[in-house]
């Protein structure tokens, strides 16, 4: 892959980045071109000026996160009493430790995941198979199931888009276990 600055939402000291092929259509979105945090109010407004679309992907990361503080991987959580709280006040804000990139994942010894030596641990989890293809992922990726598939030494895990239907309640709990094998 090529060397890049990471683009998207969320702390720069990211662990896990979840990589998806669009943006939001509104306001500056289409030409970011750094990864910041998202202020307070920002995600509502993201979803009340875009489509479902983005209130079911910001749903489904916050819920995945919310279970994984739960199955005590995810220390951002537990002062949240619900996944919705954690999604309204914190998801993808400046301090967390996740990140949502529309760039693609950068691999190099000097690419953007991992200029802070922190972030050398970092799981990527890229989100749907198709977009996995259009990133030339297909040779290096190890099928585990008909949802989900790894490239171990990369610490990459391609899952079902963040979509209800596609990442159920079963398959959150699913990523979160393949997610463990790569957690520090």
């Amino acid at each position: 892959m090529n060397q890049q600055a990471a683009i998207g939402f969320g702390g720069e000291d990211y662990c896990l980045a979840v990589y998806v092929a669009n943006r939001p259509p509104i306001d500056d979105y289409p030409a970011l071109d750094h990864l910041r945090g998202l202020a307070q109010g920002e995600l509502d407004h993201i979803v009340r000026h875009t489509s479902n679309h983005w209130r079911k992907l910001f749903s489904v990361y916050a819920k995945f996160l919310y279970e994984m503080g739960e199955a005590g991987l995810w220390e951002e959580v537990p002062q949240y009493s619900r996944w919705q709280d954690y999604r309204d006040q914190h998801l993808l804000q400046a301090d967390s430790r996740a990140a949502l990139l529309f760039s693609s994942p950068d691999f190099s010894p000097n690419g953007s995941s991992l200029k802070n030596s922190s972030l050398k641990n970092c799981v990527h989890v890229v989100a749907g198979k198709t977009y996995a293809s259009a990133l030339g992922l297909d040779a290096e990726l190890q099928w585990l199931d008909t949802h989900f598939a790894v490239i171990p030494e990369k610490r990459l895990i391609v899952c079902p888009y963040f979509d209800y239907r596609q990442l159920s309640n079963e398959r959150i709990t699913r990523l979160i276990a393949y997610i463990r094998e790569y957690w520090n």
